[in-house]
C-alpha cells in the first residue's frame, strides 16, 4: 500500500494549481512583459525584473493573469512581486494592470495581498476581486467606474465582519 505524506499531497496539489495558471498565459513578446512589469513598477536587475527592491533577498515578479477580465477585447494583467520585507505576513504584493486604447498599460488597483476574481461584477463588467492574506475574514472590492472600492467582507464565500 503506497502513502502519501499531507505535506506531498499539498505540494502536489499547489504545484499543479501552479502549473495550471502559469499554463493559461500566453507566450508573451519580450517588449510586451517588459511594458507589463515596467507599468507594474517592477525593476530590471540582472535579467529579472523586482517588484520589491529593498528586501535583502528579492525574488523576481511574474505575471500571474493576462486575460480579459472585463469584456472590452483587451487584455488585463496582474504582477504579482513577493517578499515579508514589503509585503509584511502576507508575503505578495500584486499589481492590476489594464490595456488601454493607445495600446500601454496602466495600473488600476494594486497593494498587499493575494488578488482572486470572484464571479460578481461591478461596472463596466469588472469582476469584484478578494484581497487575500494572512486570516480569515477577507476585503472585497468593487469596480465603481474610476477605482476598485472596498464593498464587503467574506470568508469562503460568506459575509464576515474583520477583526479590527
Amino acid at each position: 500500500m503506497m502513502r502519501i505524506s499531507i505535506a506531498a499531497l499539498s505540494a502536489l496539489l499547489i504545484g499543479s494549481a501552479l502549473a495550471d495558471a502559469q499554463q493559461a498565459i500566453p507566450k508573451l513578446a519580450p517588449q510586451e512583459r517588459s511594458a507589463l512589469f515596467k507599468a507594474a513598477g517592477a525593476v530590471p536587475k540582472a535579467g529579472k525584473w523586482y517588484g520589491c527592491t529593498d528586501d535583502p533577498n528579492p525574488q523576481p515578479a511574474t505575471i500571474d493573469l493576462y486575460r480579459d477580465l472585463n469584456g472590452d477585447g483587451k487584455p488585463e494583467a496582474i504582477v504579482s512581486s513577493y517578499g515579508s520585507f514589503c509585503y509584511g505576513m502576507t508575503g505578495q504584493g500584486y499589481a492590476l494592470l489594464s490595456r488601454q486604447a493607445n495600446g500601454s498599460w496602466r495600473q488600476i488597483d494594486g497593494g498587499s495581498g493575494i488578488p482572486e476574481f470572484l464571479p460578481t461584477k461591478g461596472t463596466g463588467g469588472w469582476p469584484d476581486m478578494s484581497i487575500g492574506g494572512p486570516g480569515f475574514c477577507f476585503p472585497v472590492l468593487r469596480w465603481n467606474g474610476r477605482a476598485y472600492a472596498l464593498q464587503r467582507h467574506q470568508y469562503e464565500g460568506r459575509p464576515c465582519r474583520p477583526n479590527r
